[in-house]
């Protein structure tokens, strides 16, 4: 019997070290860990640098508490808010914490321009966490089922249309627009390339705040440190989670101009958001992406998976679309695949299945050697369907 919650449905594989792509099971078996855990272990399992950091920082200090000067905190927000172009920073401990915080910013931000009824703009088969603020921001009935009433305030409209979010533009009550630049979990859905730009134009003559929710783009995983930058434009609100502390939880909201000015003491907190440790580690994941240059072999990588890929699979009737942005990787097939998840682990390979898509979120440290088992193995797995 077990003592856990019966809200997860855990393959049956033990997983007991992990060094670089791989996993090690307890029967001393290893696998190719292409999902990262979804997105989170970006630079490898046990990277030698950020193993030393938890280390010799879990030695020294743990936690204070927010009520005192956190010098890491401060040197993480300030990192992060010159490399994004952002001005302030709050530190929580998941991305769902970070888009709470983002949320209630922008409905304070509503109430000082003396809107009673804040809402938020949010798309059709979004993900932004399963708290109920953020399961409500999801656009995506089946994973707010059961959980009635919700929070009130948030609109769904269609991702990559325009006139889906412009209809709105006479609603006095919208104050924010809230989007993944790259939809993960319904699929590494990827929109027109001057999608956001045209958002953020709406947001800006509508005095609307635009929250970016990059908590699985964001940290390299498109070949950018944010996938916003490809667009050349800067939101009100960036969230991040994942990548960011490359196994250790940590998440952050930053924002912009007015938005930045919003929180005030009392308005929001985290017992254990942006604690030494976590900030600390997250610094070193910074470092190291710059210092290993990791962002030129995300996009070397990621075009030369999905070319293989193409070429690969080029005449497969099972193949629909081949989706990528940087090492942001889905092949959506034409039937149902939701068997490959099994077949996969039994080939010593982890991935991640949405439906009909295969979606792969690889280590931004993968090399053409493994990359090449990850293409083969997928390949196979696709031409046993």
């Amino acid at each position: 019997m077990s003592y856990l919650m019966s809200n997860y449905t855990p393959l049956k594989v033990t997983f007991v070290k992990g060094v670089g792509c791989y996993l090690i099971d307890d029967k001393d078996e290893q696998y190719l860990d292409a999902l990262c855990g979804v997105g989170v272990v970006g630079l490898g399992h046990c990277h030698q640098d950020i193993t030393k950091t938890i280390q010799t920082q879990a030695a020294n200090l743990l936690h204070t508490s927010n009520w005192y000067h956190i010098q890491y905190q401060e040197d993480l927000a300030e990192k992060l808010c010159q490399l994004s172009n952002m001005d302030k920073a709050f530190f929580a401990n998941s991305g769902a914490e970070a888009n709470e915080a983002a949320i209630k910013i922008v409905r304070l931000h509503g109430h000082a321009n003396h809107i009673n009824n804040p809402t938020i703009l949010t798309a059709n088969q979004s993900f932004h966490g399963r708290t109920m603020a953020t399961l409500s921001a999801t656009g995506n009935p089946k994973i707010q089922e059961g959980f009635t009433p919700l929070v009130s305030n948030f609109i769904y409209f269609d991702f990559n249309n325009i006139k889906a979010i412009k209809a709105h533009e006479n609603n006095n009550n919208i104050v924010a627009v809230m989007l993944e630049p790259i939809q993960g979990e319904s699929g590494i859905i990827i929109p027109d390339k001057n999608y956001l730009n045209q958002v953020q134009e709406i947001c800006n003559n509508n005095n609307w705040l635009l929250i970016l929710d990059e908590i699985q783009t964001g940290i390299g995983r498109t070949g950018k440190l944010f996938a916003h930058n490809y667009n050349n434009i800067t939101p009100d609100l960036l969230t991040l989670a994942k990548g960011l502390g490359n196994g250790i939880p940590i998440g952050a909201c930053l924002a912009k101009g007015k938005a930045s000015q919003i929180l005030t003491p009392g308005t929001h907190g985290s017992t254990f958001g942006g604690n030494p440790l976590a900030c600390k580690t997250a610094l070193t994941v910074l470092e190291i992406i710059e210092k290993d240059n990791i962002l030129d072999n995300v996009l070397v990588m990621g075009e030369y998976i999905i070319s293989s890929f193409r070429n690969k699979l080029k005449n497969s009737n099972k193949v629909f679309e081949i989706r990528s942005k940087g090492l942001m990787i889905a092949i959506e097939l034409n039937q149902d695949c939701s068997t490959l998840l099994q077949k996969a682990l039994n080939n010593k390979l982890l991935i991640n299945i949405t439906g009909q898509t295969i979606r792969l979120l690889p280590p931004l440290i993968i090399n053409q050697y493994d990359a090449d088992i990850l293409i083969d193995k997928v390949s196979n797995l696709i031409n046993t369907l």
